[in-house]
């Protein structure tokens, strides 16, 4: 996915808002809740967790193929 600046907007309202969001990793569907956004290796990771089982998991946005905000 390339990822817009209203994107990105969106995503870091979810954070503020604690909005689930529904990400497709690697063809995985995944609910989370957004923690953060930061910067390592080069990379932007968002840190989340996940609705599911509780534990705190990251995802490299790049590698994020689909996200949507969840209500």
């Amino acid at each position: 996915m390339r990822w817009s600046p209203a994107d990105l907007d969106r995503l870091e309202r979810a954070i503020m808002d604690g909005t689930r969001v529904q990400l497709r990793r690697r063809g995985t569907e995944l609910i989370v809740i957004p923690e953060d956004v930061r910067a390592r290796y080069g990379r932007d990771i968002l840190r989340a967790r996940r609705v599911a089982t509780g534990e705190s998991d990251e995802f490299p946005l790049d590698e994020v193929e689909q996200f949507d905000i969840l209500d």
